[in-house]
């Protein structure tokens, strides 16, 4: 069976190399007499490259091949890759992808296109990169009932966290320090703003509840506002922060899904995934918390994956592989705002005592936090649970550097 690459770059060009690499053993779980990668497809030249043969420019050679059968969309955004997927499916052609926007806005379309012309379309790489979570939540836990997903989805800004939370780095020093290491890139915001998650929540959310969930309807927040003084707060309360992607089933149907920098408790197992390392906890009325984790991103950890559905798919060439839910829909993400939830605030105020005694007549029970160095005007504090709209109302008019949920 003949393959194909669209996108060379690095998940790409792992999956060319462990193609290469582990070709005869691939081959042997494939129970296919060979798996043979024909083409890589870029707009780019790569001179002096092991695969630069195999390099084309038109997608249309891939198309026209009836050799093809399988074909891996690392390439990443939405366009030209749903046009370029779509094509290959109708062509009866399986694809898998690596590809989290493309899944998070697309999947259902594209999963009904596979099952029109009788191939798959696999995309375990979306979420998690090397760490298997995608057939778990859909094979191993079908038994349960699926009451939360939530979890640590981009190392880029878990590495930046753990920077400022261990070695007290400002949020600037330490994206810089992700950047020279790799981890970050040099336009940062798909990642440090959170919109990475949120695709890949998406995706959990939608697997796990049985219908589409969009980027749009998640309420999404980065890591941009975590100053310092945040993370002295949240330490000597006794919590990590954490950038975190949560979705939860409500009782009336709807589902709630949110991104943004959480307070994890010391004791919370997710507040010890450190520097590029993901989590993704699941809960379930018969297994109760179960939770992956490992490398979320990088070359050959997502490369493994994709592999593996290219694997999958050249094994059920006669049975396909089909995941399955419904359309979503404008009300059936409930609005971030009636979340009852707790929440850490810090804000800027004339005296401190008397703006938390005001307070408190408005946010019975809460708490006043205290950190080492705290400046004269400088207030910070977590509210009872409650809805976060009622509390976000009562700090009105008040002058609130941040705000974060606890997890």
């Amino acid at each position: 069976m003949d393959l194909a690459i669209m996108g060379y770059g690095v998940v790409g060009s792992g999956v060319a190399r462990l193609l290469a690499r582990n070709n005869e053993s691939i081959a042997a779980r494939s129970m296919q007499p060979n798996m043979r990668l024909k083409y890589i497809l870029d707009l780019r030249e790569f001179p002096g490259d092991p695969f630069a043969p195999l390099v084309v420019h038109d997608v249309n050679l891939i198309l026209d091949d009836p050799e093809i059968g399988i074909v891996a969309e690392t390439m990443g955004g939405q366009h030209p890759a749903f046009e370029f997927v779509k094509a290959c499916l109708e062509r009866g052609k399986s694809v898998v992808t690596s590809n989290k926007e493309l899944v998070a806005t697309k999947g259902l379309e594209l999963m009904q296109t596979a099952k029109a012309h009788n191939v798959n379309f696999l995309f375990e790489a979306s979420v998690g990169g090397g760490i298997p979570i995608i057939r778990p939540l859909s094979q191993c836990l079908a038994a349960n009932v699926i009451s939360e997903v939530a979890g640590i989805l981009n190392g880029t800004t878990n590495f930046i966290l753990t920077k400022m939370f261990a070695d007290g780095m400002p949020f600037d020093t330490a994206l810089g320090l992700a950047q020279e290491n790799g981890y970050a890139e040099k336009d940062p915001s798909a990642d440090v703003d959170g919109h990475d998650a949120c695709r890949k929540i998406c995706i959990l959310a939608t697997l796990a509840f049985g219908r589409h969930v969009y980027p749009e309807q998640v309420r999404t927040e980065g890591v941009r506002g975590v100053a310092t003084e945040d993370v002295l707060y949240a330490e000597h309360a006794g919590y990590n922060i954490k950038l975190i992607g949560r979705a939860r089933r409500l009782e009336d149907g709807r589902v709630s899904a949110v991104v943004g920098p959480m307070l994890v408790p010391f004791d919370n197992l997710l507040a010890n995934v450190n520097d590029v390392y993901n989590a993704i906890m699941i809960h379930g009325d018969a297994v109760e918390d179960v939770i992956f984790y490992g490398r979320g991103a990088g070359r050959f950890p997502t490369a493994s994956a994709v592999v593996a559905d290219m694997i999958d798919c050249a094994k059920h060439t006669q049975r396909r592989r089909f995941f399955d839910w419904e359309t979503g829909g404008a009300d059936y993400v409930a609005p971030a705002a009636q979340d009852v939830v707790s929440l850490y605030i810090r804000l800027r105020c004339g005296s401190p005592d008397e703006t938390f005694a005001a307070l408190r007549g408005l946010l019975p029970g809460a708490q006043k936090l205290s950190r080492e160095g705290a400046q004269p005007h400088e207030l910070a504090l977590i509210t009872p649970k409650m809805e976060e709209g009622a509390a976000l109302a009562a700090l009105r008019g008040r002058d609130v550097q941040s705000v974060m949920r606890l997890f």
